[in-house]
């Protein structure tokens, strides 16, 4: 079955009937405003400003009822930008009171507000307007509120990427600690984040309080933290190279606090991530069909919660390149006449899925003999760039998850990728 984007961009514009009241609301973080207008695209009404809360929600749901009485409409579509995280208490308020919830991309709004009176002038009441007519045009997709899991996964995956951030910023700092306090730590240990190696920085972090001790107390101290320690000779390189240390030798104890709190926060963002990592697991085994993609060679925790987290069930798309398009990997031309310009990706979509999609592909490549006869294939023979070829690749395995999603049949590498048998 082909996916084609133009017959869905006409089921939207169907869905606009000569009975709707077509709503467009500008999101704010404390009031929203809300105009109205026909099928047609004739304003309706006067301007709403309400406030997001329980009291504000219910004063724009009077507005609505006494359009629908006074223009004598049946049914109701409301649009909005997704704007941060304003719009969710709205959009879930709208879903509980039984009215249609649509979203409409900022970047076309901020394409289209010259549509009404030709200049570029931009306000709160002109967005909403703006949004309005541009749900009546079919330019809007369906709020869908996902499943619990799914929704579970995205929050947990953010997370995980913020506590990622943190735990590479404290493992940079401690980089930066070691060339200005020990660089000679370096010729000892090659990665500074192995067990011995934060075992010296929490024990003694200080080249002068290396200096005083013996190798039997360098290795006494590192058996706290490893069964298998570095051993005798490096314990006797690194008092060596702590005796000769071209390392700073003023302000060293506040350089030690610095390390201590440095070392706080990378075990604080160590044992979040373990956390997240359990939960993540815990998760994907409530959704029915994790377990099968999780058999794909290549396919991991990570890569799959984060395609579940931000794509939600990949049972509920059309076709793969439905997943591609909610992405942005769909391509996109620029032609005129006998110029024709040059294909690139869209990426009009969900930057981390589209992260999560190409760490998914490029760990395939890596690992599944299929994936990778497929992008030598590509390469060798079929002359692509590399890049080209994995960006071709992203959209196989995203036909792949959706089409094993959707069957209950098992992952079969033949049918799954025929080209490589």
């Amino acid at each position: 079955m082909k996916f084609k984007a133009q017959d869905k961009q006409n089921q939207l514009i169907e869905n606009i009937s000569s009975s709707h009241l077509v709503v467009g609301v500008d999101i704010a973080q404390e009031a929203h405003v809300s105009r109205a207008v026909s099928y047609r695209g004739i304003a309706l009404g006067s301007p709403l400003e309400f406030g997001s809360h329980d009291e504000g929600f219910r004063l724009f749901g009077r507005w609505i009822q006494d359009l629908l009485k006074s223009y004598k409409l049946s049914k109701i579509i409301v649009g909005m930008e997704p704007t941060g995280h304003y719009w969710l208490s709205l959009a879930r308020w709208l879903s509980d009171q039984g009215i249609e919830a649509v979203l409409v991309n900022p970047h076309l709004v901020k394409k289209n507000k010259e549509n009404r009176d030709n200049t570029p002038s931009k306000s709160d009441r002109k967005d909403a307007l703006v949004i309005a007519d541009m749900v009546k045009n079919g330019y809007y997709s369906p709020v869908r509120f996902n499943p619990e899991a799914y929704e579970e996964l995205r929050i947990l995956m953010a997370n995980r990427d913020t506590v990622t951030k943190r735990l590479n910023s404290a493992v940079n700092q401690i980089h930066r600690w070691v060339d200005i306090v020990f660089p000679e730590l370096r010729h000892v240990f090659k990665i500074l984040t192995c067990t011995s190696s934060i075992a010296t920085l929490r024990l003694f972090p200080l080249p002068k309080e290396i200096s005083r001790l013996t190798t039997e107390q360098v290795i006494a101290g590192w058996k706290q933290y490893v069964k298998r320690h570095a051993g005798l000779r490096r314990a006797e390189q690194l008092i060596t190279l702590a005796k000769r240390s071209v390392g700073a030798t003023k302000a060293l104890h506040a350089y030690k606090l610095h390390l201590g709190q440095l070392l706080e926060e990378y075990d604080l963002a160590q044992r979040q991530l373990e956390q997240i990592e359990h939960e993540v697991h815990l998760v994907l085994e409530r959704i029915p069909y994790a377990q099968k993609l999780l058999t794909i060679q290549g396919v991991n925790v990570t890569s799959l919660a984060g395609v579940l987290g931000e794509a939600g069930d990949l049972s509920g798309y059309a076709h793969g390149n439905a997943l591609l398009r909610h992405a942005g990997l769909n391509l996109a031309e620029a032609s005129s006449g006998k110029w024709r310009g040059k294909m690139v990706l869209s990426k009009r979509g969900r930057p981390r899925l589209r992260r999560f999609l190409y760490l998914m592909t490029m760990c395939m490549v890596m690992t599944n003999p299929d994936v990778r006869a497929l992008h030598h294939n590509n390469v060798d023979v079929k002359k692509l760039k590399k890049m080209k070829s994995i960006m071709k690749l992203c959209g196989k395995v995203a036909r792949m998850l959706v089409g094993l999603a959707k069957s209950s049949e098992a992952y079969r590498s033949v049918k799954v990728f025929p080209q490589a048998a």
